[in-house]
């Protein structure tokens, strides 16, 4: 089998399937632990006309396991000084990790209108870290964006690179709005120096894998659609208005303060 053939057969639906489920760093208990975590504060989100004495009963029957599953998703944060696709002080108190797909309107929303916000409050202070986790989850083309972002990050332009692919997310999805020629063109104009080098990296296989890193931590913790948050491993789902990224920001502020 030829080199090609062989990274195609390494890349097909079926073995990244197979291959994604197998984080063993969170474990199974854990996957399916993070996975009613995040249903259950979907949940909390919506109903608010739940009494107090309810929710206080609630609280004391669950914060037990509730604690021990945001502890170890909190451990997801890699808090690598290196890493491209990060921004924010390394030992910020509070991390958010963000799970997202270029093609999806609502982290467009989140990464136009609310992600700033939060930069401005909180990321120049030192309080708050920001790492990016690629999930390609709509199809093709959300794997192409993915891994252009990924090499534009090889060249320290990662960021600028994330606010191109968002600016020309499509209405539509896989009709052609994230190519090889177009992502080349925006690396282009977010800074890129080496374009050779981009588009090399662009369809490499180490592009291809670590888009698959990604996706298989979001698919082992149970995240299912986009966008998908874990704020000092608390997980937030969807693009939710700013005031309940900074009511939960604060949370951690608060807990990290209580510990010192």
């Amino acid at each position: 089998m030829s080199n090609r053939s062989q990274r195609r057969a390494r890349n097909t639906p079926a073995t990244r399937s197979s291959a994604r489920p197998a984080i063993a760093k969170i474990g199974a208990g854990l996957a399916v632990f993070a996975a009613v975590a995040l249903l259950v504060i979907a949940i909390s989100q919506i109903a608010h006309k739940r009494t107090e004495e309810s929710a206080r009963a609630d609280s004391a029957t669950t914060s037990t396991a509730d604690d021990e599953i945001i502890r170890q998703l909190a451990a997801l944060a890699r808090r690598d000084a290196a890493d491209p696709m990060a921004r924010g002080a390394v030992d910020a108190p509070v991390v958010m990790i963000e799970y997202s797909d270029f093609q999806c309107p609502y982290c467009k929303q989140f990464a136009q209108y609310t992600e700033p916000e939060l930069v401005r409050r909180y990321l120049d202070s030192g309080q708050l870290r920001i790492e990016w986790r690629s999930m390609a989850f709509f199809g093709p083309e959300s794997e192409v964006a993915a891994r252009a972002a990924w090499a534009a990050g090889r060249q320290g332009r990662f960021w600028e690179m994330h606010d191109l692919l968002f600016a020309h997310s499509p209405e539509k999805k896989n009709t052609g709005a994230y190519t090889d020629d177009t992502v080349t063109e925006w690396a282009m104009r977010a800074g890129v120096a080496d374009i050779a080098k981009f588009r090399a990296d662009l369809n490499s296989d180490a592009a291809r894998d670590a888009v698959d890193v990604d996706m298989s931590e979001a698919i082992g913790i149970g995240v299912g659609s986009t966008p998908a948050f874990l704020i000092n491993g608390r997980p937030i789902l969807g693009a939710r208005p700013v005031e309940q990224m900074i009511a939960v920001i604060e949370a951690g502020l608060r807990d990290r303060e209580g510990v010192k």
